[in-house]
């Protein structure tokens, strides 16, 4: 009875058994004797819109249902001139499973004809009721091409729901069957701008995306790469609170381009419901994936709750770990992306760890070779997060607060053999990001804080210059050149007590906090800043973080030598940033008032010098603090490097 009128299709062996002995009994079994009518069952295909050559998620979900489902099965028809059915995706945690129950029959089978145009989908409880399908759930994830050559216009999705042959839903209790609504996919023109040939694989967004944090990008197309193997779905452990809790995910792996990606869908109810009890922390580990992508999917509605909680989720893979608080995906930047009257279930959150595209390996490597005896180590990794919904996805690609993620290094590589992280600019240039090596067991990683997403990559990069190479300073200055934040003046040379301008030490406080580029699009307005000067970014930058705010004329003076008390009131800014406290009224006095010079801290510097004081980033000479001396480049360093290592950074 399960075979299509078109033709009859062979059902495979795992179909052929207690799969069709029970689909015979269950899928038209006769009501109940007695039993009131109910209204039909609620099925919702979602309408979407896709540009011709790229492919869309079409959720189909469950919408409404007196009782629950306890099986069902249809045959969904298609236009093959403009579509294709590229795969079908459970999406029930706990109720749908493409894994063998215990006398080797999947709950969930699908089969594609794609010379005739039909995808048949069955499913069954096999417990009998007790894992049931109830109201307001996904069933299951189509993901539809259009095909190159499809011309604008609208297809449907269409389902003969007269035969029960092509659609038929049995209820715990009542044979009731089922309405469908939707279906409707809008073929768009291609773009025929753009190269999306080093992009990285979107894997099955399910029935959503989106992306959120200290700015949000406009929303662009969903593009999904066709994948060159069938999906392999299975249930994964996750841990809330490092608690384990079984099942409540399932890991999708397919590849794309060559690309193995495992995405792993995340039982958003079941998470939900832990917010209650304190939830703190969700962890996805995913092992066993090697160099392959790692994609963790959670809906809008659990992201929002765990927003309240200030709790966050960590994706842990084999190549690395992100750890992202779910306040810092600024939920409502992506919904006023996307229309502020969109349920956020419908939003799907991807949090992704990547391994970089060949041609962004290609440029880090040509970047490193123009910088003398540095060696990239280990594979770059991109480090994503992006909401869907519709089609449309917004990216996430800053944060208001330092994010942290690892790279875990090959084994046999000695994280001593590090000098740093860098992160790839669109110049193809390397930058510095805050960075600190860990040894492990087996493996050493290395921890990244940043205040973007991008793509990022380990170097050696030693340094040394013959200066001070018996210098107070030495340490400091070495370290902090080794990972691209401060220069020589010359050949091997340093000059380590030559007083520092107040652009270069703008621009060395900035390489230290990686900030490489404005946090907003507001225009400096300093009289004195040169259009196409050296530093013209990097006071942009500084502005736009609350660093730097120049003089009452409008002025910045950036080739004027700056003071120790103009250094540290930047530093003292930049501490508010990386999470370090200030000094209060009372501890300003008390701070102060242990050197001799005190009262010659003028009063605008008097916190901020204070703070630096607290934080033990300056410590003065024979009882002095010298706060209207010049800073030297020595000093600088040294400053810099101790606010990186007091906020934990590296």
């Amino acid at each position: 009875m399960f075979q299509p009128k078109k033709k009859r299709p062979r059902i495979r062996r795992t179909m052929s058994g207690l799969i069709a002995l029970t689909l015979l009994s269950s899928l038209v079994f006769p009501s109940v004797a007695g039993a009131e009518p109910v209204e039909p069952s609620q099925v919702q295909f979602a309408n979407v819109s896709v540009q011709a050559g790229q492919t869309v998620h079409v959720p189909v979900a469950l919408k409404k249902s007196h009782f629950g489902v306890k099986a069902y099965n249809m045959q969904i028809d298609y236009d093959t001139s403009a579509l294709e059915i590229v795969r079908i995706t459970p999406k029930s945690v706990n109720v749908m499973s493409t894994s063998p129950n215990e006398e080797g029959v999947a709950d969930f089978q699908y089969e594609i004809n794609s010379a005739e145009g039909w995808v048949r989908i069955i499913w069954v409880d096999f417990t009998g009721g007790d894992h049931s399908i109830v109201d307001e759930t996904q069933l299951f994830d189509m993901e539809i091409k259009a095909k190159s050559n499809a011309a604008p216009g609208t297809k449907q999705l269409s389902v003969d729901q007269t035969d029960s042959e092509h659609w038929h839903f049995t209820n715990v209790e009542h044979n009731s069957g089922a309405q469908l609504s939707g279906g409707t996919i809008t073929i768009t023109a291609a773009n025929s701008g753009g190269d999306n040939s080093g992009s990285t694989p979107t894997p099955n967004p399910g029935n959503s995306s989106g992306g959120g944090g200290g700015s949000v990008s406009p929303t662009s197309p969903v593009v999904t790469p066709v994948p060159s193997t069938p999906a392999v779905t299975k249930g994964v452990d996750i841990y809330v609170n490092g608690q384990k809790q079984e099942q409540s995910a399932t890991a999708t792996t397919s590849t794309v381009n060559n690309q193995v990606t495992t995405t792993v869908h995340v039982d958003n109810d079941k998470v939900i419901n832990q917010i209650g009890s304190g939830l703190r922390t969700l962890l996805l580990p995913i092992t066993g994936t090697g160099k392959g992508a790692v994609v963790g999917e959670l809906n809008g509605k659990l992201v929002k709750t765990m927003e309240g909680s200030n709790a966050e989720v960590v994706i842990q893979t084999d190549s690395g770990t992100y750890t992202l608080p779910a306040n810092q995906i600024r939920l409502d930047q992506i919904l006023n992306q996307f229309g502020n009257t969109i349920p956020l279930e419908d939003i799907t959150i991807q949090i992704a760890i990547v391994p970089s595209a060949t041609s962004k390996q290609t440029a880090i490597q040509a970047a490193a070779d123009k910088l003398e005896n540095t060696t990239v180590v280990a594979t770059p990794v991109d480090f994503e997060v992006k909401a869907i919904w519709n089609g449309q996805q917004v990216n996430v690609d800053r944060f208001n607060s330092y994010v942290e993620r690892s790279i875990t290094l090959p084994e046999g590589v000695d994280g001593s053999k590090i000098t740093t992280g860098v992160v790839l600019q669109p110049d193809g240039s390397l930058l510095h990001v805050p960075t600190k090596v860990i040894k492990g067991n087996v493996q050493d990683s290395a921890i990244i804080n940043s205040l973007t997403n991008s793509t990022y990559a380990l170097i050696y990069h030693p340094a040394t210059f013959s200066d001070v190479s018996s210098h107070w300073s030495r340490d400091d200055v070495q370290d902090l050149a080794s990972r691209l934040i401060v220069q020589g003046t010359g050949e091997n040379v340093f000059a380590p007590d030559r007083s520092i301008t107040r652009a270069e030490f703008t621009a060395v406080l900035l390489r230290g906090l990686g900030l490489h580029s404005p946090r907003s699009t507001e225009a400096a307005s300093f009289t004195d800043v040169k259009t196409g000067s050296w530093y013209e970014d990097e006071v942009q930058t500084a502005v736009s973080y609350g660093l730097i705010s120049g003089y009452a004329d409008d002025s910045f003076r950036p080739n004027s030598e700056i003071s120790r008390a103009e250094a540290l009131t930047i530093v003292s800014r930049a501490m508010k940033l990386v999470g370090l406290a200030q000094a209060d009224a009372s501890e300003t006095t008390s701070l102060l008032s242990t050197y001799s010079d005190s009262a010659k801290v003028q009063a605008w510097a008097a916190e901020p010098v204070a703070s630096a004081i607290k934080q033990e980033l300056v410590q003065g000479a024979d009882g002095k603090l010298m706060s209207d001396a010049d800073i030297s480049r020595a000093q600088s360093a040294a400053i810099v490097k101790r606010l990186l290592a007091k906020a934990g950074l590296i």
